[in-house]
C-alpha cells in the first residue's frame, strides 16, 4: 500500500501543486494629512520644542486638506477598472485613518463604483508605530530632552531603533506579517484596500518586496493618501506602483 503523500520535505513545505491564497490586488494608502502632520512640519521648520496638540495620537483627526485628499482618493478608486476596485477595506482604528476610509468610501460610492455602506474592518495591527517616551515630541525637543536617545537612534538606524516604551520598524513589520497571513486567507481572489500610516505602509513594502535595510532607508517618505499597489502574480504579490500621488 502506497504511503500518503506529504507536502513537507526536510522541514520545508512544498508549494508544488498547491495554490497560495492571495488577494487579486492589494492597495495600501496612508491617511490624509492630519493636524499633527501640519503642526510637526511647522515645528521642524521653526525648531519649536512643542506642538499645540493635547489629545492622544490615536485621536488626531484629518486637516481640511486631508479631507480633500481622502475625497480625491475616493475618486481615484471609482476610476479604477471594475476588477481592481477594492470591495474590502482593512483599516487602522485611529481617527485619521478611519476618517480617510469613510470619506473615500463615500466618494467612491457616490460615483456608483462601490456599494453604499461598504464595511470597514478595523485592525490594531495597522496602527501607527508607537514611539514610547518620544511620543508627540518634536525633533528639537528630542535632541534637548533625550540627547542619549537621539544619539542611539542615529547609531542604530530606524529599522532597529526602539525608543523606550515604543517600537522599532521591525516590531511593526512583525505585526504586518501577521496581518498579511490573515488577509491572504480571508481575501483570496479579491481586491483589497489597506488604510494605515506611513510606517505600516513602509513595512508592507519591506515585507512583500523583500527589501534590504539600505533599500528600505533609501525610500522617500510615504505621502498622505498616496497609493501603492501589488498584484497577485502566480501566487505572489508583486509591485505595480509605489507611493503614487498623481491622483491628488
Amino acid at each position: 500500500m502506497a504511503e500518503p503523500s506529504s507536502n513537507v520535505l526536510n522541514g520545508h513545505r512544498s508549494t508544488v501543486g498547491t495554490a497560495t491564497p492571495q488577494p487579486s490586488v492589494l492597495i495600501a494608502t496612508r491617511h490624509g494629512e492630519s493636524i499633527a502632520n501640519v503642526e510637526f512640519q511647522l515645528a521642524a521648520e521653526t525648531g519649536a520644542l512643542t506642538v499645540p496638540i493635547t489629545c492622544r495620537d490615536a485621536d488626531i483627526p484629518l486637516s481640511l486638506h486631508g479631507q480633500a485628499q481622502a475625497q480625491a482618493l475616493g475618486r481615484w478608486w471609482a476610476a479604477l477598472p471594475p476588477a481592481d476596485r477594492p470591495r474590502s477595506v482593512w483599516c487602522s482604528p485611529y481617527v485619521r485613518t478611519t476618517e480617510t476610509a469613510r470619506i473615500a468610501i463615500a466618494q467612491a460610492s457616490g460615483l456608483g463604483a462601490v456599494p453604499v455602506g461598504l464595511p470597514v474592518r478595523h485592525d490594531d495591527r495597522l496602527r501607527d508605530r508607537e514611539l514610547g517616551v518620544l511620543e508627540m515630541l518634536t525633533k528639537a525637543a528630542i535632541e534637548k530632552e533625550h540627547p542619549g536617545e537621539a544619539a542611539r537612534r542615529r547609531k542604530m538606524g530606524e529599522l532597529y531603533y526602539r525608543p523606550p516604551g515604543g517600537e522599532s520598524f521591525l516590531d511593526v513589520a512583525l505585526r504586518v506579517r501577521s496581518l498579511l497571513r490573515d488577509l491572504r486567507e480571508e481575501e483570496d481572489g479579491r481586491p483589497v484596500l489597506v488604510v494605515a500610516h506611513d510606517c505600516p505602509v513602509l513595512m508592507l513594502r519591506y515585507v512583500l518586496d523583500r527589501l534590504t535595510e539600505s533599500q528600505l532607508l533609501d525610500l522617500p517618505p510615504v505621502a498622505n493618501c498616496s497609493t501603492s499597489t501589488w498584484r497577485n502574480h502566480t501566487g505572489r504579490l508583486t509591485p505595480d506602483g509605489w507611493n503614487r500621488t498623481d491622483h491628488l
